[in-house]
């Protein structure tokens, strides 16, 4: 009988059996988002009209702490290899742990309040490539779609319960949450410190293959995809509250928020075997199209075109941001910390991208009156900047593979095999 025919575990058979340390990580991956987005959500509004700061302010503090969140998990996926991973996870939560405990201290000071939310952002930064290596970390490459999905759909589920827990709170009683959020990161903080080392007997890189810098050894078609992936999506992102508050309420741009976050905690996981054995040319086609679909979409501004572009929007980004890793990781000879780490870096270039750029077009599409057209040209560059990922591929169509058995011998990179764990 074929090899091909053979089926592959389902979902719940690449999940279980799961050991007390796992189970323990993917609960923390929906208590780290819940405490974080009960409160980053708000802080436009908070460091606005609670402590007094200029808008302009309040724009230049959030990009420079999303930027630092993204772009900053390059070195903390070195930092992994240093000093080992739950090393990394447990020192990343002590600084963000700092940083939510800071915003106690803004209150009464309130510029404290900008070393506070950086502090926080830098222990996300050094904490998530750390924690998606410790979750994969000894897993064979079937079942590694499986877990990293399990681990998004916990991240997505946290993201949408904080806010609707924090909501009421945020300018009322911010002392209490923050205390509340402060003391609930102590507790995962303590939590980390009982998870067994990955050091030793299952070194997170060999010293032979690592690099003499961050980016060394980047599988570039996945950095340049996902950096662009994240570009476009953050169009939405940034720009679809001031859009969809405008045309129907603030109460309505939540659910639409929560239907991308529902979408991708049910179909992620779902289709992650799928998108596993995707060509990685069609998974970049179906996402950037999905992309393009609701961009286009949104620009017809109703209440089903936000809820129809939100959720075409989110399908395409379960296959990009699942795929990219998955391949970087398969073609990096780098540790799994070093991968996930050099894609945030992708991640806080492709966003920080948007938000220079796109802001310029929003504002230009707002004096006109327009700003229908600034989604329509979204969505044309969804279609007219992904083929220039072609030059890309050309140029790593082939390379060596990296087992010193076969040194120097060529293979296409669509098929060669990655050692897991390494």
């Amino acid at each position: 009988m074929d090899e091909r025919t053979t089926r592959e575990p389902g979902l719940r058979a690449s999940l279980f059996p799961l050991t007390g340390p796992l189970r323990f990580l993917l609960l923390s991956s929906f208590l780290i988002p819940l405490g974080s987005f009960m409160v980053l959500p708000f802080m436009s509004v908070f460091l606005h009209e609670r402590l007094g700061m200029g808008l302009g302010t309040v724009g230049v503090v959030l990009a420079v702490a999303s930027l630092v969140q993204f772009s900053g998990g390059v070195v903390g996926g070195a930092l992994a290899d240093r000093i080992g991973l739950r090393r990394t996870m447990l020192w990343a939560l002590v600084v963000r742990t700092a940083g939510f405990a800071g915003l106690l201290l803004a209150l009464r000071w309130p510029p404290f309040a900008i070393w506070a939310l950086v502090l926080t952002c830098c222990g996300a930064a050094l904490y998530l490539p750390a924690n998606k290596a410790y979750l994969v970390h000894g897993v064979d490459d079937e079942r590694r779609p499986a877990f990293l999905s399990a681990g998004n759909a916990a991240l997505n589920a946290g993201m949408a319960v904080g806010p609707l827990i924090a909501g009421p709170f945020v300018l009322s009683s911010p002392g209490w949450l923050f205390a509340a959020v402060t003391t609930l990161f102590l507790v995962v903080t303590a939590g980390h410190a009982r998870l067994p080392g990955t050091d030793g007997t299952h070194p997170t890189e060999s010293k032979e293959t690592a690099g003499p810098s961050l980016l060394a050894g980047v599988a570039l078609l996945p950095f340049a995809a996902n950096a662009l992936a994240f570009y476009l999506y953050f169009h939405f992102q940034h720009f679809l509250a001031v859009y969809a508050v405008e045309r129907a309420s603030s109460a309505f741009y939540s659910m639409v928020l929560l239907l991308c976050f529902t979408l991708v905690i049910v179909v992620q996981p779902l289709a992650s075997g799928l998108i596993r054995r995707m060509p990685y040319a069609l998974a970049l086609t179906v996402g950037f199209t999905g992309l393009a679909a609701g961009l286009a979409v949104l620009a017809a501004g109703t209440r089903a075109a936000l809820l129809a572009g939100g959720a075409l929007i989110a399908l395409g980004d379960i296959v990009l941001f699942l795929k990219n890793d998955l391949e970087a990781l398969r073609r990096s000879p780098r540790s799994d910390a070093v991968v996930f780490g050099q894609q945030r870096l992708a991640a806080g270039l492709g966003a920080c991208a948007s938000g220079m750029l796109g802001g310029q077009l929003y504002g230009f599409g707002e004096r006109a009156g327009h700003t229908g057209w600034f989604w329509l040209l979204a969505a044309a560059q969804c279609l007219l900047l992904p083929p220039l990922l072609l030059v890309l591929r050309r140029r790593t169509a082939w390379r060596p593979v990296p087992d010193g058995d076969h040194e120097g011998a060529l293979t296409r990179d669509d098929t060669d095999g990655r050692v897991p764990g390494r």
